[in-house]
């Protein structure tokens, strides 16, 4: 939780860094050259689409087009003011025909590509803004002809390379913004060359180094944005005579030094200070006071140390304080004296000062606060008492959180006057007493954390007022009585219940089952009774059920064989009786199955996680039998002798009859089969689409559903051929129609490879071949196509690297929980691939491209081109079985060595492959990135920096996108630790030689591990 106030406090640092220009000056119109320039330049923007910019057409002239300015007297353009569309295009080199433009802003209109050189003629150019879209490659060098540009705007984009140089010689420049980006190198001193400059944003990108003395004479510098970069170093001397410094932001680097000391004289106008996240050391200025400007002051994730000085109550327009996370306060009475100083703030919004040594007593004060107040974080530290009744007065409160403390006493009534209350943090203290009824007053809540106190008596039924409730967590009680019906059940967006280690008793409510969205219920530790009502079957999003150590009785319901996320089954410890049910097989996702210490009965069931002998326990159920033979169960007994005796008879007449009908039906068919084949014999074999099983398509169907296979269906090319997205009448939603290119060599055996490798294969995680199509086509000419179902987010390549051509969600960065769920899915993938199928495959081309995305970013493995299949699976199959590696092409840079060596394909070969996309998806760089070569790979890139150095090879997009779940120093600590061990698992499967990768089953534990340690 403390992390999601850190990020909080950081939510203005991306206001401040997107700075805004001034408006163009619009002057008249145009020009024949000019209106050809803006066709071009349409065609390139929209990629043809002729429902985008519709005003741009010759009916209308060209200066009344959306966006367009021109002059009066030579109606020229003059400006290009495009904003907030999704264009989704390039820039075409026919921008650099609008000579008379001045000004350029196209911003959030999803370009991609490159800036074209052409904007080198633009000589006149004074204003350009690029900003929010997804250009990359490096700034074209011809921009340094643009002598008259003031102002340069590249912010969030994926730009890289290093920060031209030659910037130092456009003297006119008054802004320079290329923040969000990919820029690497160090800050190069001719920026200091810039006398003009105001603004100068270099912050989320690579950059290194050392600050660069000569920024130090901008002395007209007001706003210098440095954050979140690899920045190492003391801040020079120089930048203390940047007196017109208005806006300062060094946040996450790796800055040391006493940087406060010299603050408030080098700085009088500074409004912004924002320096968190680095190294910085020495106490809390008590010349603060002079800052008389700031707004903002943000030190968090320091080592700053001592008391905090009283003084900051003469900031009278602070809005945000943020001290968290340093060494304030030793614990005593008055580490706290300064909250009195800072209730004559009123303009305070934000307030922190979590995770530092601060004790004493919370004072009543705390109620006279600024009532804009909207953030209070004071979790770990040292703090004791009782929570004031004057916390009422702060109306506009949306996060409490004093989590961790020595709090205790009861809650307030008082706190029911928070009408905006969305999240509460008040575990690990002492708090004790009845959860108040005025709970039911905060309807905003969607956060409460109680955990880990001494709270009794029942759960409120007002609680069912709060329906924006998605977690709510007060295991570690004294809670007793009921569960109630319509409290929980009224919540809808419920996602997180942990009830656990209280006292409750009863059944669990039937309401539960109105939950869709419960992903974990735990009630372990309680005295539950009763059986696992049936309506808790339409949770089918529930990914953990943990019901442990209570009395619940009867039979394990089938039902639960449906919820097919479930992850995590603890049934251990109570009174479950009869069979375990069959259909507990079909949770593919299960790794924890725990049904030990019942009067459980009846064979244990084989397949699904009852084959992994690491994922279920089944002890003290004496009566089982059967199962894997690694559970060492008796086996089940047959029918006693008497019984089979009786029966014999009548069985053997029975089967007599049966064999013979069977028999005579058997050599019908062969017979009629035979002439079949011979009155065919010379006859093209049959559709595929028939032989598979599916629906018969052809041709002309596949022509209509891609629209003649249009250009503008087209969704991505290769090697072996062009996907098209299209719709087919046979099904409700979009499919991929994959192309072959019969010209390129071994394209029919990859048709057929695929095809074979499919076609018996159903799994969440793999590519759902719907049919396929082998014929001709209107020229005569042989045409083979595989359909798909179309995947809406593109392929984890696109994702991963912005490619838009690939994708049509692009404008997105994956979260750390969402690469470990892409990774977990193609685990799961390439397990039932090795291990789970009818034969072994193996897919010999695991690679970012060939892993696609559905609607919820679930991943699914495709392109099995390359597929062999090896008889036998994959911990059993010998060197006969195995294909030859000699005709196998897989992809430079995730082929495993072996195959290079002429090895045979095997599984262990996938596990490489898989190794290095777990690496390019922990790093954002390919394999083949330019900065490898012979003496450093990806796979020794990543292993040399673990563990101390694994914040400097994750991809920096990470940096800012940790999980809302996050909090405190806990859970960085577990951030810094999953990624270490993310890293270490795609070296593990990535070594050189096979038999020392890593087992795919281990994969999956570990990643599990991972994702479970990242939850909040």
């Amino acid at each position: 939780m403390i992390m999601i106030i850190f990020i909080m406090f950081l939510l203005p640092i991306a206001s401040q860094i997107e700075y805004m220009t001034s408006a163009a000056v619009t002057m008249p119109l145009s020009s024949e050259t000019d209106q050809t320039a803006l066709l071009a330049l349409k065609d390139k923007l929209t990629n043809g689409d002729s429902d985008a910019l519709p005003s741009w057409n010759k009916s209308l002239h060209f200066c009344e087009w959306e966006g367009v300015i021109c002059s009066r007297r030579h109606k020229r353009v003059t400006s290009l003011q495009l904003q907030n569309q999704y264009l989704g295009g390039t820039l075409a080199p026919s921008l650099g025909n609008l000579t008379f433009l001045r000004e350029m802003s196209l911003t959030s209109i999803n370009l991609h590509g490159q800036i074209p050189r052409e904007v080198g003629h633009l000589k006149r150019l004074q204003i350009l803004d690029l900003r929010q879209n997804n250009l990359h490659g490096e700034i074209p060098i011809e921009m340094i002809n643009c002598s008259s540009l003031q102002v340069i705007i590249l912010l969030y984009n994926n730009l890289t390379g290093e920060v031209p140089s030659w910037f130092g010689s456009m003297m006119q420049l008054t802004q320079l913004g290329l923040g969000a980006n990919g820029f690497a190198g160090s800050i190069p001193p001719s920026l200091g060359n810039l006398s003009s400059l105001e603004k100068l944003s270099l912050a989320y990108n690579q950059l290194e180094g050392s600050i660069t003395p000569t920024l130090g004479r901008l002395s007209t510098l007001k706003f210098l944005g440095l954050g979140v970069n690899n920045f190492s170093g003391q801040v020079p001397p120089s930048l203390y005579n940047l007196s017109n410094i208005q806006v300062l932001d060094f946040t996450e680097n790796q800055l040391v030094g006493n940087f406060l000391s010299n603050l408030p004289m080098a700085f009088p106008n500074l409004e912004i200070l924002l320096c968190g996240g680095n190294r910085f050391t020495g106490t809390f200025p008590s010349s603060i006071s002079n800052l008389s400007e700031l707004q903002q002051f943000q030190i968090s994730k320091n080592d700053f140390y001592g008391p905090i000085s009283p003084t900051v109550g003469s900031l009278h327009k602070l809005q945000i304080f943020n001290v968290g996370r340093n060494r304030f306060g030793n614990g005593r009475a008055h580490d706290l004296d300064f909250l009195s100083s800072l209730t004559n703030c009123t303009q305070l919004q934000k307030l922190g000062f979590y995770e530092n040594y601060l004790g004493g007593v919370l004072p009543d004060i705390i109620g006279n606060l600024s009532t804009n107040l909207v953030l209070l974080g004071m979790a770990l530290n040292q703090i004791s008492g009782r929570i004031p009744e004057g916390i009422g007065k702060l109306v506009n409160l949306a996060t409490l959180d004093m989590e961790g403390n020595f709090l205790e006493g009861t809650i307030p009534d008082s706190i029911g006057k928070l009408k905006n209350l969305g999240v509460l943090w008040l575990d690990g203290n002492k708090f004790y007493g009845n959860i108040p009824l005025v709970i039911g007053n905060l309807t905003m809540l969607s956060d409460v954390d109680l955990s880990s106190n001494k709270f009794e008596g029942l759960i409120p039924f007002t609680l069912g007022y709060c329906t924006n409730m998605q977690k709510f967590a007060a295991y570690g009680n004294n809670l007793s009585g009921n569960i109630p019906n319509q409290t929980f059940g009224n919540q809808q967006g419920l996602i997180q219940l942990f009830l656990y280690s209280n006292s409750f008793t009863g059944p669990i409510p039937s309401d539960l089952g109105n939950l869709n969205h419960l992903s974990i219920l735990h009630l372990q530790d309680n005295k539950l009774i009763g059986e696992i009502p049936t309506r808790l079957s339409a949770c089918s999003a529930l990914t953990e059920l943990v019901l442990e150590r209570n009395s619940f009785h009867g039979s394990i319901p089938s039902f639960l064989g449906s919820l097919l996320s479930l992850e995590i089954l603890d049934l251990s410890n109570n009174n479950f009786s009869s069979t375990i049910p069959h259909e507990l097989v079909n949770l593919t996702f299960l790794n924890t199955l725990n049904l030990s210490f019942n009067h459980l009965s009846g064979e244990v069931p084989v397949g699904g996680a009852f084959n992994n002998v690491t994922a279920i326990s089944l002890a003290g159920n004496k009566d089982l039998c059967g199962g894997i033979p690694q559970l060492n169960l008796p086996a089940c007994s047959t029918l006693p002798l008497q019984k089979k005796h009786k029966r014999s008879v009548k069985k053997k007449v029975i089967l007599i009859i049966a064999f013979g009908g069977v028999l005579i039906s058997v050599v019908a068919f062969i017979i009629s089969i035979y002439l079949l084949k011979k009155k065919r014999k010379r006859l093209s074999t049959p559709s595929l689409a028939l032989q598979y099983g599916y629906v018969k398509v052809s041709y002309g169907e596949l022509h209509q559903a891609t629209n003649g296979f249009s250009s503008l269906n087209l969704i991505g090319t290769g090697s072996s051929g062009s996907v098209y997205r299209g719709t087919l009448v046979h099904f409700e939603r979009p499919v991929a129609v994959k192309v072959l290119n019969l010209q390129t060599r071994g394209a029919s055996k990859s048709f057929m490879s695929e095809c074979k490798a499919l076609g018996k294969m159903k799994h969440r995680n793999l590519l759902n071949i719907l049919t396929c199509c082998s014929g001709v086509d209107y020229k005569g000419d042989d045409f083979k196509a595989i359909v798909f179902e179309f995947m809406p987010n593109g392929s984890l390549e696109s994702l991963l690297h912005n490619n838009i051509e690939d994708s049509e969600s692009t404008n997105r960065s994956l979260n750390l929980m969402q690469r470990v769920n892409i990774a977990l899915d193609v685990a799961f993938a390439l397990d039932y691939l090795h291990n789970d199928s009818e034969e072994a495959v193996v897919h010999c081309d695991v690679k970012p491209s060939n892993v696609l995305l559905d609607d919820d970013i679930v991943a699914h493995l495709g392109d099995f081109g390359l597929a062999r299949l090896l008889h036998g699976h994959a911990t059993s199959y010998t060197s006969s079985n195995q294909a030859s590696s000699s005709v196998i092409k897989g992809t430079i840079g995730y082929l495993p060595p072996e195959y290079g060596a002429g090895g045979s394909v095997s599984p262990q070969g996938d596990i490489y492959s898989y190794g290095i996309l777990l690496l390019e998806i922990l790093t954002g760089k390919r394999p083949t990135d330019g900065m490898f070569g012979e003496d450093l790979s990806l796979h020794k890139f990543c292993k040399l920096a673990i563990p101390e150095g694994i914040t400097e090879i994750v991809d920096s997009r990470l940096i800012t996108l940790f999980d809302e779940g996050e909090r405190g120093i806990t859970q960085q600590k577990n951030m810094m630790e999953c990624l270490v061990s993310f890293a270490r698992i795609g070296v593990a499967c990535s070594e050189e030689f096979p038999t020392q990768r890593m087992n795919i089953k281990d994969v999956i534990m570990e990643l599990h591990a991972i994702k479970h340690k990242l939850l909040p």
